[in-house]
């Protein structure tokens, strides 16, 4: 459908961005425990900086995964159900996503705002914590779209449109 050709290469984008950030922090860990084990000297923040990447790096891949229906799905009890009982259920499991997402980006906002009227920073670095939280929101906010989607369109988008 119309919203899929938009939200498809969206979705890749943000995994992208994701899938570079969570490198960058695999690469960052990686020195700093080299500098630990060689100079006893490990990278400054080096806990804070990867706990704030790591998180981002997973709210901007969650629309691609919700794109991609890759959730964790037990379908043992479904697996003899219809084709349209499997719809409805995949249908109210997509609300619950959606739901859910909503909820997570609306909260992560809100706290964004009232960590940065604190005034609230990283023990470590000093980093503003609100950066953290306002960059989760996106991801969690693009996954809520394509789970909405997922439940209007249902079983008539064909895998060609989802990896296009």
């Amino acid at each position: 459908m119309h919203s899929f050709w938009l939200m498809a290469p969206l979705c890749r984008a943000f995994g992208v961005v994701g899938a570079f950030v969570a490198l960058a922090t695999g690469f960052l860990t990686f020195v700093s425990v080299i500098m630990r084990a060689l100079w006893s000297t490990p990278i400054s923040g080096d806990v804070e900086m990867t706990q704030m990447g790591i998180a981002f790096a997973i709210s901007m891949c969650l629309p691609y995964c919700q794109l991609q229906k890759a959730n964790i799905i037990v379908d043992f009890f479904t697996q003899k159900s219809s084709d349209g009982t499997r719809r409805v259920l995949d249908a109210i499991g997509s609300l619950m996503l959606v739901l859910l997402y909503v909820l997570l980006a609306w909260r992560t906002s809100v706290g964004a705002v009232s960590v940065r009227e604190a005034g609230e920073t990283t023990m470590i670095i000093g980093l503003p914590m609100w950066w953290a939280y306002a960059c989760l929101a996106p991801g969690l906010a693009l996954a809520a779209w394509v789970a909405l989607v997922q439940i209007f369109q249902g079983s008539t988008v064909s895998e060609a449109e989802v990896s296009a």
